[in-house]
């Protein structure tokens, strides 16, 4: 999930995901510089599955593509995933 935030007087920067996207397809990354830019480039995402699934010995391989590679995760998904761990509450 890419976000820029100041906390605690620090600038956190999470570009995202370049494979494994949550709630967004495509290839997600950050650029600093003066400033920063979040950016997403789009590829072909049935291609990118149909190769790894060919060219691929990692037992099911075409599963992990297919759900990873189309964000089938949502943010909120994500969210739920990792929020206990973080040590806060993220209670509606």
């Amino acid at each position: 999930m890419p976000y820029v935030r100041l906390a605690h007087g620090r600038l956190v920067i999470n570009p995202g995901s370049i494979g494994m996207p949550y709630g967004r397809t495509g290839a997600h990354r950050a650029f600093p510089g003066p400033g920063l830019e979040l950016r997403t480039t789009h590829f072909d995402i049935e291609a990118a599955v149909t190769q790894l699934s060919q060219n691929s010995s990692y037992p099911g391989i075409g599963g992990w593509a297919d759900y990873f590679l189309h964000a089938r995760a949502t943010d909120a998904d994500a969210l739920a995933a990792f929020a206990p761990r973080d040590g806060r509450d993220h209670s509606p």
